[in-house]
């Protein structure tokens, strides 16, 4: 398995998503697949991956969480249980990983 976190520069919620995947990846038995973090610079580089803006998580090539690519350095916004965030939360993650891989 391949995960790879996409991100912009200086994106406050790199650090957050990271860590809620890392504990997902974890909680499904995954401890040694690591999370390669991937910057992404500029606009050809956001067209040319399936960035759905910052943070984006890929698990083999595929967007954890599918949305529509975007075309610029652009900030993503997760639906959570306690409303709008950054990340997606832990639970989320272990439920999208579990949907993937069960």
């Amino acid at each position: 398995m391949k995960v790879e976190l996409l991100h912009i520069l200086d994106c406050p919620n790199t650090g957050i998503a990271e860590a809620n995947v890392r504990a997902a990846l974890d909680a499904h038995g995954l401890s040694d697949v690591p999370i390669r973090l991937v910057t992404i610079r500029n606009e050809v580089e956001a067209t040319s991956t399936p960035f759905g803006g910052s943070p984006t998580i890929l698990v083999d090539g595929v967007d954890l969480f599918p949305t529509t690519p975007v075309r610029s350095l652009a900030c993503r916004v997760y639906a959570t249980g306690d409303g709008f965030a950054g990340a997606p939360t832990q639970d989320q993650a272990e439920e999208a990983l579990r949907a993937i891989a069960p």
